[in-house]
């Protein structure tokens, strides 16, 4: 299994949300549904219409813990399920496949999906796990609050956080660039 990267660059992501916005709101749905909660791409999946319409919160138990978590609903997603959600009917799927009567997309079509705009945006090194470790990488970046991530990610230590989002190496690398003797 090969190691996976966040989006480091906020114009980056930024452009991949415009472009997806305007060719296919589904996919646009699971890219900020990923970027902004830090859930895992099992649990986006499980997701259906009446999990986020017009909630405030995003109550799940998680698929690969099997613990409970409650997650906010950043402002900015939660005006997108708004209009995404809006004809849509409870039961469905919010990240449906067209196959089937009401089924999400595989776990391998949402990493075929995200390797295309990856090679879209001369992106390297992304693969479903892209989307949480861009959530921890921006979250760590803002705040700087690390247990806070930990908790996010219910990590067992900070440094496993650190390293899962990149930072431990960006810091190595930063390190030896800067190095002079």
């Amino acid at each position: 299994m090969n190691f996976v990267e966040p989006i480091r660059d906020p114009t980056k992501v930024h452009d991949i949300c415009n472009y997806l916005k305007r060719e296919n709101p589904r996919n646009y749905i699971l890219f900020l549904l990923g970027v902004y909660t830090g859930l895992r791409i099992s649990d986006i999946l499980k997701l259906k219409v009446k999990d986020v319409k017009n909630k405030s919160y995003i109550t799940i138990r998680e698929k690969k813990t099997k613990k409970q978590r409650i997650i906010q609903i950043n402002p900015v997603l939660k005006r997108e399920l708004k209009t995404f959600c809006k004809d849509k009917d409870l039961n469905e799927y919010l990240i449906k496949s067209r196959e089937g009567c009401n089924s999400p997309i595989s776990r391998s079509m949402a990493y075929k999906i995200l390797r295309e705009v990856a090679e879209m945006f001369g992106l390297s090194n992304i693969g479903t796990h892209t989307l949480r470790k861009t959530f921890g990488y921006h979250f760590y970046k803002q705040t700087k609050d690390v247990v806070t991530l930990q908790r996010i990610f219910n990590h067992s230590h900070p440094s496993i956080t650190l390293k899962y989002i990149g930072i431990e190496q960006e810091t190595i690398n930063k390190a030896i660039k800067d190095f002079r003797i």
